[in-house]
């Protein structure tokens, strides 16, 4: 069966700094009509930043849409035609202000596919050593280094939520478990 829902008619209801939102009426594959909200956005990256020792550095912020402070992995939104590698480099010296001698693509995914187009690329980042960019004037973060092995108990714990800091988290741990850095 093809699954496929044709494009009727798309209106743009909102256009901001970060998302797009557009409602559009679609043909169905049984040939009824229905309606599909969509947010567009540009994609983002993320990044599990291990030291020497293991330990995961993430930072602490305050997320309106929640009403809550969360524990994440550093992480952005891609500029308009931003490469993704040079987006995690520059988040992460912006977030955590450090840099790292190695780079791994872990994986790339869709958050949210049912209503946003928004791509996550996630990197995992080695051989740290300092850097510093400005961060965002409307960013508040508290860097938190702890060790890979207690982020990983967070995540069952409700302490880390958001869905790329525990792929991320849970990726590292078992990919880098029994094995020296």
């Amino acid at each position: 069966m093809d699954f496929t829902e044709k494009t009727l008619e798309s209106t743009s209801i909102f256009e901001g700094k970060i998302i797009k939102l557009r409602i559009e009426r679609v043909a169905l594959p049984d040939g009824r009509e229905g309606s599909r909200e969509i947010v567009d956005h540009r994609g983002a990256v993320a990044v599990v930043a291990l030291d020497e020792v293991g330990d995961i550095i993430l930072v602490r912020q305050y997320r309106k849409a929640l009403e809550r402070t969360t524990l994440e992995i550093p992480a952005g939104t891609l500029e308009d035609c931003e490469d993704p590698l040079a987006c995690a480099k520059r988040e992460m010296a912006e977030e955590i202000k450090m840099k790292a001698a190695r780079w791994e693509k872990i994986l790339e995914y869709y958050s949210a596919p049912g209503f946003c187009n928004e791509i996550l690329h996630l990197y995992l980042a080695r051989d740290l050593s300092a850097s510093f960019a400005e961060t965002d004037a409307d960013e508040f973060l508290e860097i938190v280094k702890i060790p890979l092995a207690t982020a990983y108990k967070y995540i069952f714990e409700g302490k880390i939520v958001d869905g790329k800091s525990i792929i991320g988290i849970q990726h590292a741990y078992l990919a880098l478990r029994g094995k020296s850095l």
